[in-house]
């Protein structure tokens, strides 16, 4: 496997081993917002600090992923897992039997988990998994926080197995590859979701049905899940209480106004979710800011966003947030 850069595109990310130092330079640039590809046993991960808003939105910049999906948290252990995420008896026997190891627990996340709301789109849940390859444990360790880290590659193309596919689809869009060598699994982690007594499987993945109903008992389907919120259902993500008015030019009486860059003259914001204009951080303000005025307001006007980058996915989570609230009676 490659230890230095030399054998990386022209433009892209330096490519580095598993050795000590290669893991100390993925964590300070984790830490520092950066985006790092990882090793994992099922796909190579495009990995940021789940905690750091921003860089999560960088996430979806670089694999221009077309809305928010919300995205896995990977930690280094259950007990990490546990701040995050409320554990079912249910959920701590799977966790106990399959982590480390490719599956991913989808479980109520904790009021005070620290965890970006861009990184679970705005949902009440959280997907977390304990990934079995030590390379990467060890770079969370070092980081100290969960890490979002959906596979390494651009939206809607093959699921990178190598530092070399990470390097061919997004060198030029990271800041660093770790080469942990080929993935021993190569598909993706089985996702479900669990409750108090059963499960409901999300994805299938690399670990078998079989397997995970000799704990669980026959899995359910997500039309059967009885209010389920997880990844892959995407309409049921975040909807404010509130009634959203969008491309809104001025705020009438009883709304907040959420703007974008510079406000409409005479207009004073409520909040602005990027003064600068800036896509990015719009998009890692996006949730936090609608959880904000949902509690203060009963309708919301939000300014024109353009729909260019990272625009489409803001513009896509305000439509569907529009449709569930009407869809709700608010």
């Amino acid at each position: 496997m490659n230890s230095d850069s030399h054998n990386a595109p022209r433009g892209a990310a330096p490519i580095v081993g598993v050795d000590p130092a290669s893991l100390d330079r993925a964590a300070a640039i984790l830490r520092a917002g950066g985006l790092v590809a990882v090793p994992t046993e099922t796909v190579y991960g495009l990995a940021a600090d789940a905690t750091n808003g921003a860089a999560v939105a960088a996430i979806y910049t670089a694999k221009g992923r077309p809305s928010f999906n919300p995205l896995i948290s990977h930690v280094a252990s259950l007990a990490m897992a546990e701040e995050l995420a409320h554990f079912s008896p249910l959920a701590r026997r799977l966790a106990e039997h399959f982590w480390p190891g490719p599956l991913t627990l989808v479980l109520p996340r904790k009021t005070k988990c620290p965890v970006s709301d861009l990184a679970t789109a705005g949902l009440p849940s959280i997907g977390v998994r304990v990934p079995q390859h030590i390379a990467t444990l060890e770079i969370i360790r070092r980081v100290g926080r969960p890490l979002a880290a959906p596979s390494a590659n651009p939206s809607e193309a093959l699921s990178p197995t190598t530092a070399a596919h990470v390097a061919s689809g997004l060198g030029p869009r990271i800041d660093l590859i770790v080469d942990g060598g080929a993935c021993s699994a190569g598909v993706e982690s089985t996702i479900i979701a669990v409750g108090e007594t059963g499960a409901v499987l999300l994805r299938p993945g690399a670990i078998a049905r079989a397997d995970i109903e000799l704990f669980t008992g026959p899995l359910a389907s997500p039309d059967a899940s009885d209010g389920v919120v997880a990844p892959g259902m995407m309409k049921r993500h975040y909807a404010p209480r509130a009634r959203l008015r969008l491309d809104a030019m001025n705020a009438s009486d009883g709304e907040a106004f959420l703007a974008f860059g510079a406000p409409p003259p005479g207009v004073l914001p409520s909040l602005n979710l990027s003064i600068r204009g800036d896509l990015a951080e719009a998009a890692s303000n996006l949730f936090a800011m609608l959880r904000t005025l949902d509690v203060s307001h009963d309708a919301i006007a939000v300014q024109t966003i353009p729909e260019s980058g990272l625009g489409e996915a803001i513009n896509d989570r305000l439509r569907r947030g529009t449709l569930l609230s009407r869809e709700s009676g608010v």
